[in-house]
């Protein structure tokens, strides 16, 4: 889940492969919610933008949708063909972030995801103008829900002297403030909260 445009290439801590037993439970929480929304959707074709090591779209794949995914880091795409060469499947992958997507319809898909990018984006409403223009019509995106996911780095003694916030976070969202951000472009079908994110699936206005 990376595709910054802050925060340095690469996950800061692998959330995936933790052994902590909290980070187990909300990862579970995460994946359980992505799985139920994927599916809610019926598409049988992705494009993730953002994928890091390609988590989601190795889980994606193994389910049998068609599945294509970029990052803004050269290192995760590096670590993300491997994922995928280990895991059997077959994922398009290349390096591009979500900016350099605008007027590219060519890369429109049934159901973009979108996880955890939205709040590293120096302009997030032209990130989300062109999630829109991708999206035909699904959108399955999440964002740290705050002030919760600021409290959980404070509550484990990371990030002080940024009261809590993850370096290359800019923008913070609550539930209803990210629900309204993306309602402008995008009608949202189903809200899902496992701690300590915001996760949406939306359909593209077409107003």
């Amino acid at each position: 889940m990376s595709g910054k445009a802050h925060q340095p290439a690469g996950n800061y801590y692998d959330k995936y492969g933790s052994r902590n037993p909290v980070v187990r439970w909300m990862m579970s929480g995460f994946m359980g919610a992505f799985d139920r929304l994927v599916a809610e959707s019926g598409a049988d074709r992705v494009l993730e933008i953002g994928c890091g090591e390609a988590e989601l779209s190795i889980r994606m794949a193994r389910r049998g949708l068609r599945v294509a995914a970029c990052d803004i880091a050269p290192d995760a795409i590096d670590e993300a063909r491997k994922r995928v060469a280990a895991a059997g499947v077959d994922i398009e992958l290349w390096v591009q972030r979500l900016e350099e997507f605008a007027g590219a319809s060519q890369h429109a898909a049934p159901l973009v995801v979108c996880c955890e990018v939205l709040e590293h984006l120096d302009d997030p409403e032209q990130g989300l103008e062109i999630l829109a223009d991708l999206a035909q019509p699904w959108l399955l995106c999440s964002v740290p829900r705050e002030p919760i996911w600021r409290a959980l780095n404070m509550a484990r003694a990371k990030y002080l002297a940024d009261l809590g916030n993850t370096p290359g976070h800019v923008n913070h969202w609550s539930r209803r403030g990210f629900e309204k951000f993306v309602s402008t472009r995008f009608e949202i079908v189903r809200t899902l909260t496992p701690l300590p994110w915001t996760m949406l699936l939306c359909r593209r206005r077409m107003d």
